[in-house]
């Protein structure tokens, strides 16, 4: 059967060679993207404690140990298959377009790049939080200033090169897991309570604990397709995709229930678990040192998330740049670090503005953004089985369609629910930030002109 030409530009550029990307960018192997994945979407068991609070200790165990079956897992083999198509920079963003055309891909990574604006920035708040409970004067712009210093420190660091980025990466992973297995040793010799017990807050409507929990479950094993947005950096990226693929939802299974599960077996005070409890629970279970150095390390591992954060954002405008979408200065590469300096600068310069105000609230507007990204990745694996049935596929989701349905709509499903859980002032504000992205796809094509390259363009090493 003859191949239609769009098939023909698939298997192109998936067969597009290699030795192209060493020219132009700089790439790292296994261990440090293993760590730099790990930073974006775990970075340690913090952060997430409330789960158990809000929804119980039994249920919230639940949550943390199947959700990733019906959302991360499906996201990881629906990226799998679709970088052994394209495994192109820009990963997510450019399958969207291959997939749904111009118009959906520009959505996909406008709405990926403007919304973690808020998410990054609030990292650096994050980081000054932490500080501020031992020293109290860190307040108004003290912090402000204190949260743009971290931020602009980590984004040079990233304009210095991915090597830089990658190897910081294992120095914060190991600086992290040090105290959480500290505290998960020492648990061990006090476990006095059953850590599933109540299975539910006593009292509270089911449906409510149900919906509270499945969003945090959600939110911390979510990010799975973000990857892919440097693949281009990645030596050997088809097989070493799939492998970080492989190892990240285990991993970040054992941070959230191993080092928690433990705790709560020792101190049985689920009522108590509020965000950043795990260093109180730290200090309970071990004393005074364990207690600072779970405080350190969740100061590293918020430092993890936003250097991992930096690193695969910027990535997506820049390759917008080149593909005629943005303006080029945007996505220029540093003829020394071979980094998109610019896309790196420019996203730093709103990170530190938006530090300035409470973005805690904000955060939950960008979710709809990522959920929109999500969407778009798990349809464009369906779509480009009709679009490129023959395109040369090294990973496949397997089960036929059952497995492709399986991917698909359970995630939709998830986020749907979540959607539809959201709270009011979410529902007032997340679609004008959805709606954002066809402004300014209009005003770029209409206004200044601006026309998308051909994806006929892309190489397995776009930029």
């Amino acid at each position: 059967m003859p191949k239609s030409s769009a098939e023909t530009s698939f298997i192109s550029a998936s067969s597009a060679p290699a030795a192209d990307s060493s020219a132009r960018l700089r790439q790292i192997g296994f261990l440090p993207l293993l760590a730099l994945f790990y930073g974006y979407t775990a970075g340690g068991p913090f952060g997430y404690e409330e789960i158990f609070h809000s929804s119980g200790p039994g249920m919230a165990l639940v949550f943390l140990t199947f959700v990733p079956l019906f959302w991360s897992i499906p996201i990881s083999l629906a990226a799998a298959e679709l970088n052994s198509i394209l495994p192109v920079q820009g990963g997510f963003y450019r399958w969207s377009r291959a997939a749904f055309g111009d118009f959906w891909g520009f959505q996909c990574g406008w709405w990926n790049w403007t919304g973690t604006f808020l998410l990054n920035s609030l990292y650096g708040v994050l980081l000054m939080d932490y500080l501020s409970s031992y020293f109290p004067w860190i307040t108004g712009n003290v912090k402000w200033l204190g949260a743009c210093l971290a931020l602009c420190v980590l984004s040079y660091l990233n304009a210095r090169g991915i090597q830089v980025a990658g190897w910081l990466s294992i120095a914060l992973l190991v600086l992290v897991l040090i105290p959480v297995a500290w505290l998960c040793f020492v648990s061990l010799f006090k476990l006095n309570y059953n850590p599933l017990l109540p299975f539910t807050p006593p009292g509270q409507p089911f449906g409510s604990v149900f919906g509270k929990g499945l969003a945090l479950a959600m939110w911390n094993y979510a990010g799975y397709e973000q990857l892919s947005s440097m693949t281009g950096e990645m030596k050997d990226s088809q097989r070493t995709f799939v492998r970080l693929l492989a190892w990240m939802t285990p991993l970040n299974v054992l941070t959230y229930i191993l080092p928690t599960t433990l705790a709560l077996a020792a101190l049985g005070n689920w009522q108590q678990w509020k965000t950043d409890y795990i260093v109180t629970a730290s200090r309970l279970v071990g004393g005074p040192w364990l207690g600072a150095a779970m405080l350190v390390a969740a100061m590293i591992g918020t430092a993890s998330l936003s250097n991992s954060t930096i690193l695969y954002t910027t990535r997506i405008p820049a390759t917008m740049a080149e593909d005629g979408y943005l303006p080029a200065w945007l996505g220029k590469i540093h003829s020394r670090y071979r980094t998109p300096a610019r896309a790196i600068t420019v996203s730093a310069l709103v990170y530190c503005v938006l530090a300035k105000y409470q973005v805690e609230d904000l955060v939950n507007i960008y979710i709809w953004t990522r959920i929109a990204t999500t969407l778009l990745t798990l349809f464009a694996a369906w779509r480009m089985r009709a679009k490129a049935p023959a395109a040369p596929r090294s990973f496949r989701i397997p089960g036929g369609s059952l497995g492709l349905a399986y991917v698909v709509i359970f995630p939709v499903s998830l986020c749907a629910l979540k959607i539809a859980q959201s709270e009011d002032y979410v529902w007032r504000w997340a679609p004008w930030l959805l709606a954002s992205g066809p402004v300014a796809y209009w005003i770029l094509r209409g206004v200044f002109k601006m026309k998308p390259a051909p994806e006929s363009n892309y190489s397995a090493t776009a930029l």
